[in-house]
């Protein structure tokens, strides 16, 4: 356990769809990510972290609660995040941590805060229920993201929607621990910031985007496969996004990889100035900061992008913590997931007291892992997608060095992921391996009522695709958060604190006004 005289602040850095296998401190040498580097050699680095659900919302409001998708009904993008569940940001608050949020969550239904005390930006995506998928009308295509053009237009921009997103929540939250630490809440605090970067659209800043030569971009590991080739699910992800509408080159994916480590360079540029500021306020050794992402991109492996299946870049997150004076620098190999993050965070906040949890989550406390103590670590994950492009529940299960893919109507899929890390090898079905595939495929019977699950599903969308279209007939109430700063109490006025104080207060480091010394005339 973390102690010290005060309980340490928490500071989240997260990326949206950032792939561990594209950062050095995992082995890329390409692509460069200063910041993030650091706290890698500084921290522990989780070799083996994985997303539970490879979409945005669902993974992060998984995350959020610590438990399983299905247990919390997290299915898909577009599917309200009861305020009833308990999340991270409750348990700190309750423990007397001061909480805030800037950037994406992409929280939907009226509750956009979920127990963050303070949000200082509003949201990159709809809080509403228009994202519902249709799986008793799969051949219904939402057009949003569900197409190459990412790829097909991927490359050097001036400016885009996700440039001014992640410029603002890089700014309030600098902003936000200024304030902070020039003010008078002794609290600890537990900041979350969370980038857009690296997602698609391949849009990536110039000036980063010309600092890689096209001839150094790697391409994929494995070369496209045709769709009649891929698994049923690759079938699938190719019938939601691509379907050949786009004639996508050699240039074009080499292209679209090329923005992809661009705009990761940028998220850690981003990233670099909120680390900035931590150390300007002097809170920076009192700190536990954690770097991950929601999920994966495939970024052309296999011809497939994006996320939403459960082949390694899409699935897989980067995991790095760094705690000054409390963790040594290691590398943690054992299997871990997101749903780890709240025991693992209210660990830290008890230190030995706090709040206990109010219903059992699905993870554990990764505290132990990270200073080098694996005793009793199952070394198990367990994964789910409910979203587009099925019609079925699917389920993942990562124990020791093999994976387990299963889904109604699909054959099992199982890969040794020590010998096979590109997952070209189906062991399901192997004679050699029976017993093995017997018992993943007892123990995701025992977890997943896939039949129940399918009708909470399809319940769930019915209800959404008859709200979303009432709630736009007359009058809209958008449920999109709307950050308030209330003007009469920024820089200098004339009430409330004395002019001269409020300017003096404003200053890192403070320093007393000092008295005159000079001679009287």
């Amino acid at each position: 356990m973390l102690r010290s005289p005060r309980r340490p602040n928490i500071l989240l850095l997260m990326l949206d769809q950032l792939s561990p296998q594209s950062l050095e401190s995992y082995g890329h040498r390409l692509v460069k990510t200063p910041h993030l580097t650091d706290l890698a050699e500084r921290g522990v680095v989780f070799e083996n972290a994985y997303c539970n659900s490879p979409l945005c919302a669902p993974s992060r409001f998984s995350m959020m609660a610590g438990q399983r998708v299905s247990r919390i009904g997290a299915w898909d993008n577009a599917v309200e995040f009861p305020s009833s569940v308990p999340t991270f940001a409750h348990y700190l608050r309750a423990a007397g941590y001061r909480t805030c949020l800037s950037g994406k969550m992409h929280f939907v239904g009226a509750d956009q805060l979920h127990g963050f005390e303070d949000r200082v930006t509003t949201d990159m995506y709809p809080g509403d229920f228009g994202w519902t998928p249709e799986w008793e009308r799969p051949e219904h295509i939402h057009w949003w993201f569900h197409n190459m053009l990412s790829v097909y237009e991927a490359g050097a921009y001036d400016r885009s929607l996700e440039m001014d997103y992640d410029e603002e929540v890089a700014t309030e939250a600098t902003r936000w621990l200024y304030d902070h630490a020039r003010g008078t809440d002794e609290r600890p605090f537990m900041l979350a910031v969370s980038l857009m970067h690296p997602h698609d659209p391949y849009l990536a800043p110039r000036h980063l985007y010309d600092g890689y030569d096209a001839a150094d971009i790697d391409m994929p590991r494995v070369p496209f496969i045709p769709p009649d080739e891929r698994d049923p699910h690759g079938r699938r992800m190719w019938a939601l996004y691509d379907r050949g509408e786009f004639r996508i080159t050699e240039a074009h994916v080499r292209t679209a990889r090329r923005a992809y480590y661009a705009m990761t360079s940028y998220g850690d540029e981003l990233l670099g100035k909120v680390l900035a500021a931590l150390r300007a306020t002097g809170k920076e050794e009192e700190t536990v900061i954690v770097v991950t992402a929601d999920h994966g991109d495939m970024l052309g492996e296999r011809g497939q992008w994006y996320k939403m299946s459960f082949h390694e870049r899409s699935v897989r997150v980067p995991l790095i913590a760094t705690a000054p004076k409390a963790l040594s620098p290691r590398r943690v190999a054992q299997n871990v997931s997101l749903v780890d993050l709240l025991p693992t965070f209210l660990d830290i906040a008890r230190d030995g007291a706090g709040p206990a949890l109010v219903e059992p989550v699905d993870g554990r406390s990764l505290l132990p892992l990270a200073a080098g103590d694996a005793t009793g670590w199952p070394d198990i994950v367990h994964a789910e997608y409910m979203a587009e492009g099925v019609t079925e529940p699917l389920f993942m299960i990562r124990q020791g060095r093999y994976k387990y893919v299963t889904a109604p109507g699909d054959p099992p899929q199982l890969f040794d992921l020590a010998a096979d890390p590109d997952e070209l090898k189906n062991l399901a079905g192997d004679s050699a391996h029976a017993a093995l595939e017997q018992g993943f495929a007892a123990a995701a019977a025992a977890r997943w009522d896939a039949g129940a699950i399918r009708r909470e599903v399809i319940a769930s969308q019915r209800r959404r695709h008859f709200i979303q279209p009432a709630l736009l007939e007359g009058r809209i109430h958008p449920w999109d958060y709307q950050p308030r700063r209330d003007a009469s109490k920024l820089y200098n006025r004339n009430y409330g604190a004395e002019l001269y104080d409020t300017d003096r207060r404003a200053r890192i480091p403070y320093r007393p006004e000092p008295k005159p010394d000079g001679k009287k005339s």
